[in-house]
């Protein structure tokens, strides 16, 4: 397993390859279908979906610090879309905010990970998250505490494009451009498809670019799954002033595994046993 000393995480724009970024997603998506199948419950499609985004912002871009969650100069993560933990409890485990035997209790009553990120239960979470929509005002709540602080610590804040359909996203979007939260970055998982099918017929939200950039936020389109391009995003953010940016992450739901790509009905399933092991061969592990 790739393990990286503490004091790795804590500079930003680490020296790590896209070979090694993709490795980790790998082993990250195992753990996400792990996780569900054993709590036969959960949401796998999503949590695949955003893996790279996460992974990348966690080992490449983020200053954190496992062996100390609350480090005043850390950069601050939101996971909007709450209910694909299973991807943000793997980074955090493989990162060393806890064991990666715990990942065993997700959903489990005695445990310490939740279906949603719990901030009183798990080391490394921010803020609780799970209704739809919550997240993203919390996290200009953030942004704006840190700049009446005068840290320049960041906040990243990641949503879904079925989230997305919530009248408070757009209220926090024009909260964020209203008080000029240029340390403010935002990440759509844009795989557009929801539990109830494609996001375009249940309830569209196109055109996502020309909506954010109306509200005033600095705009930028990638592949979700191309982690140079990932990259590229996350430092361009980082160099826009006097407002907050938007990266337009174009995924595919289940990414990984050919029998998840793109289906619905992945979005809130865990695999069977047999399936499990079936999409686990297709990730590279031997069963």
């Amino acid at each position: 397993m790739l393990r990286f000393e503490p004091e790795f995480f804590t500079e930003r724009n680490r020296d790590i390859d896209e070979s090694t970024l993709r490795a980790i997603s790998r082993e990250v998506r195992k753990d996400i279908l792990k996780m569900t199948s054993n709590a036969n419950s959960g949401h796998p499609g999503g949590s695949m979906s955003v893996t790279d985004i996460m992974v990348t912002l966690y080992y490449y871009k983020m200053r954190h610090n496992p062996e100390n969650p609350k480090w005043e100069e850390r950069d601050r993560f939101v996971l909007s879309k709450g209910h694909v933990s299973p991807a943000l409890y793997s980074i955090l485990a493989r990162c060393g905010y806890f064991p990666m035997e715990e990942l065993k209790t997700f959903r489990k009553l005695e445990g310490s990970l939740q279906g949603h990120p719990d901030m009183l239960k798990t080391p490394g979470v921010e803020i609780s998250t799970g209704s739809l929509g919550l997240g993203i005002g919390a996290a200009v709540g953030m942004a704006l505490g840190l700049k009446i602080s005068k840290l320049d610590s960041r906040v990243y804040c990641v949503i879904g494009d079925g989230e997305a359909q919530e009248g408070s996203v757009w209220e926090a979007s024009m909260a964020a451009y209203h008080y000029n939260l240029d340390n403010l970055c935002v990440i759509l998982d844009n795989n557009n498809l929801q539990i109830d099918g494609p996001v375009d017929e249940v309830m569209s939200i196109y055109p996502v670019i020309e909506k954010w950039k109306a509200f005033g936020w600095h705009v930028i389109e990638i592949d979700g799954h191309n982690f140079k391009e990932i990259k590229e995003a996350l430092n361009e953010a980082e160099t826009v002033k006097y407002k907050p940016t938007m990266i337009i992450a174009k995924t595919v739901k289940g990414k990984g595994v050919s029998f998840m790509e793109n289906r619905a009905e992945w979005h809130g399933k865990a695999l069977p046993p047999d399936l499990l092991k079936e999409a686990l061969k297709e990730l590279g592990e031997i069963v």
